[in-house]
């Protein structure tokens, strides 16, 4: 089967025939830590994935950070390292952190679970519960060489968790879900599932996204958006995953948001007005 119909030379190399090839540490710093560390050293390969039995500087969003005990959880770092020329509109952090985050999903519903969703932009949670976490970085972009390293938290065999992780926010995982599986499977899951999803980046962006957006629970409900200096209220009409925005309908018309600058997105109690906000 060829390329599909609109697909750039850069964003097929850089999502199909994928080989994911498993890096295992012991305890470390962070798996994310790691794929950097190789990257600096010239020696990561794309596909790569620094998997940990356990972190000392787990990290996610906005610098929280991620409690991993050892042998309880999952914590794993791919490396993707599409070739030159990768034009931003193809290859950027956003959709990189959809499909992962559909992926994480998706092995989370595999294994499982059932009553979770996606919060945006990088959280599966069960209820009001986080389950699992994506965190996409770069450091130093070359647009003619760039890199990603997905940092993946999936919380597997923990029964309890420390008090002020409890304290910032409610928490599962698998096994208080009911869900007894061993990390091992956690992981194989994952990767099955990021090898499909990273694949839907050049030969299904429209599936992406719709699948995306059902995964949030969002589309057509009001919602409030927050991006670095601004709020916005409307009702979500759509994802577009080639002009890279998220689209709002408001009082005033349709709003156009680019993903990278939207910093939180969340359900928004109905008060009557056209678009259901006030």
């Amino acid at each position: 089967m060829g390329p599909p119909r609109g697909a750039t030379p850069a964003a097929i190399a850089y999502c199909s025939d994928m080989e994911l090839c498993c890096i295992h540490h012991d305890l470390v710093d962070s798996t994310s830590e790691r794929a950097f560390a190789a990257l600096a050293a010239g020696t990561a390969r794309h596909g790569d994935v620094h998997v940990a039995r356990g972190q000392t500087a787990g990290r996610g969003r906005l610098g929280r950070r991620w409690h991993s005990a050892a042998d309880e959880g999952l914590y794993a770092s791919l490396v993707l390292l599409p070739p030159p020329p990768a034009p931003a509109a193809s290859i950027d952090g956003p959709l990189v952190t959809i499909a992962a985050g559909l992926a994480v999903l998706d092995a989370v519903r595999a294994l499982g679970a059932s009553d979770v969703r996606l919060k945006w932009p990088n959280d599966v949670v069960a209820g009001d519960a986080k389950l699992a976490g994506v965190l996409v970085e770069t450091r130093g972009l070359d647009p003619l060489k760039p890199h990603y390293v997905v940092g993946i938290g999936m919380n597997v065999r923990q029964l309890d968790f420390p008090p002020e992780l409890v304290n910032e926010r409610e928490v599962t995982s698998l096994r208080a879900l009911g869900i007894d599986v061993s990390v091992v499977h956690a992981r194989d899951c994952v990767m099955d599932s990021l090898a499909r999803r990273i694949d839907d980046i050049a030969h299904a962006r429209e599936r992406l996204a719709g699948m995306y957006l059902e995964a949030t629970g969002l589309l057509d409900r009001g919602v409030v958006l927050r991006t670095a200096g601004e709020e916005h209220r409307g009702v979500l009409a759509g994802l577009s995953l080639e002009r890279g925005s998220l689209s709002l309908r408001t009082d005033t018309g349709l709003l156009d948001v680019p993903l990278g600058f939207v910093r939180e997105l969340h359900a928004a109690l109905q008060t009557g007005s056209a678009t259901g906000l006030g």
